[in-house]
């Protein structure tokens, strides 16, 4: 009986102290949040229950499973596979925390700057973002190191791996140069201010926003919902675009050929009734000039402003849009033309003036003439008589 209730007692006491302590603070942590509707930190904090509980839970077995006489021939086992569980779970519950912090620490800067500097918001996002990610693979390599030093033979082989520690990480770094160059890149471009989530940038010809930065990769979602992704490494050592650097004010042109009497002033004024009209127009400047001629059409650009990347794309549009609009309907001879004239024939082979102003000659004078027949070619006697 003793032998039956002892193990109940240890596995199931341990159970149950485990949810009672996980229940208790995920209670204090959702009165907290209730509490405290300015900061995220207490909401955040409660998404680490689980491994919260699995912390607990592995580490009263741990204590305690001796006492159990479950498995006395593999308590050696037994114990080792409790220790792996505390180490990964405890990793676990670090990063959860790490990230609960950092995201509200973010959440209270965003929210205080969100208005007056939005790119700065944008560029500590990306920091941040590339943190975390570093903060997870320490842990996570210090967890899985932790781990395989459980293992008496691990242990035994540590004296000869540090020994070999410098040459195996010269072979490391040159086997691993593109990914090392990509990863210093990543640091170069979070706190550099190079790029940052959420930018406007043209890369290879492509526009797009910058969706995603991580230490090896970046992508870059475009205007029709594909996405690119691109190595890192390439921000720093190839020129791109970034329309989000700076202020997000942005100056967009227009460009129409049109005939050479298109009438520029009244394009000036449509311009600036086709502008207020428009909600994405900021209202800062617009300007309409004659830039280039050529023989045929003259290149008439228009200025217009907006407040970022998105909006200065739909001023353009209706302003293209609208004024080939009112030039076709109002003032349609200011649209190009092609102009043509009747071509001028070569003088004929008697000596005759030239045909002009479109004048053919006749069908049946193109080709000789034999025996009265127009147009057909008949030969008397032999080949040689007509020469």
């Amino acid at each position: 009986m003793e032998n039956l209730l002892r193990p109940l007692i240890v596995v199931g006491g341990s159970v149950v102290l485990t949810l009672v302590i996980g229940w208790a603070t995920d209670f204090l942590l959702r009165k907290a949040d209730e509490r405290h509707h300015d900061t995220p930190l207490w909401g955040l904090l409660r998404r680490a229950r689980i491994p919260y509980q699995l912390v607990l839970c592995a580490a009263l077995l741990r204590g305690s499973y001796r006492e159990a006489d479950l498995l006395r021939s593999n308590e050696e086992t037994a114990g080792r596979v409790l220790t792996l569980v505390l180490i990964g779970s405890t990793a676990w519950l670090v990063i959860r925390i790490a990230a609960a912090i950092v995201e509200t620490s973010y959440s209270r800067y965003a929210h205080g700057r969100a208005h007056r500097d939005p790119a700065r918001v944008r560029r500590v996002r990306t920091q941040v973002t590339l943190i975390m990610r570093v903060v997870s693979a320490i842990v996570g390599v210090v967890a899985a190191a932790s781990m395989l030093l459980t293992f008496p033979a691990f242990k035994a082989a540590g004296a000869s791996l540090l020994a070999s520690a410098g040459i195996l990480g010269i072979v490391a770094g040159v086997a691993a140069q593109s990914t090392l160059s990509n990863m210093f890149a990543g640091f170069q471009i979070a706190f550099g201010d190079m790029v940052r989530i959420g930018d406007t940038v043209v890369v290879d010809g492509e526009w797009g926003t910058v969706e995603e930065i991580t230490l090896t990769f970046l992508a870059v979602r475009t205007w029709d919902e594909r996405r690119i992704t691109m190595p890192v490494s390439y921000f720093t050592s190839k020129p791109f675009e970034n329309w989000s650097r700076g202020t997000p004010q942005m100056t967009g042109i227009v460009f129409w050929h049109l005939d050479h009497t298109a009438p520029v002033e009244a394009m000036r004024d449509k311009l600036r009734d086709i502008l207020r009209e428009c909600p994405a127009w900021d209202g800062r400047a617009y300007d309409l000039s004659v830039t280039d001629t050529t023989p045929n059409t003259m290149q008439v650009r228009a200025l217009v402003t907006a407040k970022d990347a998105d909006d200065i794309w739909t001023v353009r549009v209706a302003v293209r849009e609208r004024m080939i609009r009112w030039l076709a309907d109002e003032h349609p001879y200011a649209l190009p033309r092609v102009n043509t004239a009747d071509a001028i024939l070569p003088p004929s082979r008697d000596g005759g003036s030239p045909a002009r102003n479109g004048a053919r000659p006749s069908r049946d004078g193109d080709r000789p003439s034999y025996d009265g027949v127009p147009g057909q070619r008949r030969y008397h006697g032999s080949p040689r008589s007509e020469r």
